[in-house]
């Protein structure tokens, strides 16, 4: 599951699957030092996904999706669990009233979207479409400064090599 080179020699930390009750789309893998504690390692997640630390249950799980323990002693090192790379740490949230729970941070249909009419549009003043217009009306050029398609044919005229031509953008073979 997890690669021979994200893990360092000598180096005590562990890379673990995180995964959440009320985020489905939430599962990094991060890496922690096994001398964490438990609520070092809480805090640590609370950052990365929004549940806090008092609200939080830890699970950790196997490569084979078995239970290994609860991590609900606070001052308990990570590696007194003994967990390996590929492990994967569950979080519960117990809060119902958490930002995580209903969906809010991963279904954007339950946010209702700003909607303006044309005429209040119109009526603003800091618009896109004004400026927009305000650069227009003070530098024309600027917006229609496209060359021409028979700019293209002008540079070829002047070139002797047949073989330049060719990479000039010319649709035909010369």
């Amino acid at each position: 599951m997890t690669s021979s080179l994200q893990k360092i020699e000598g180096d005590e930390s562990v890379l673990l699957r995180v995964t959440h009750s009320n985020l489905k789309s939430f599962n990094p893998d991060i890496r922690f030092s096994l001398q964490l504690t438990v609520e070092a390692v809480k805090d640590k997640l609370w950052k990365k996904c929004g549940t806090s630390v008092n609200s939080m249950h830890l699970e950790l799980y196997d490569e084979l999706r078995n239970k290994i323990a609860d991590l609900s002693d606070h001052s308990k090192l990570l590696g007194f669990y003994s967990p390996f790379d590929g492990f994967r740490l569950h979080v519960v949230d117990l809060d119902p009233a958490s930002v995580t729970s209903g969906g809010w941070l991963e279904d954007t249909s339950l946010v209702e979207k700003y909607e303006i009419s044309e005429e209040a549009y119109n009526k603003r003043g800091d618009t896109f479409r004004k400026y927009r217009e305000k650069l227009t009306s003070h530098a024309p050029s600027t917006v229609e400064a496209k060359t021409p398609d028979t700019d293209m044919e002008d540079i070829c005229a002047n070139i002797k090599d047949p073989d330049v031509k060719l990479n000039l953008g010319q649709k035909e073979v010369l």
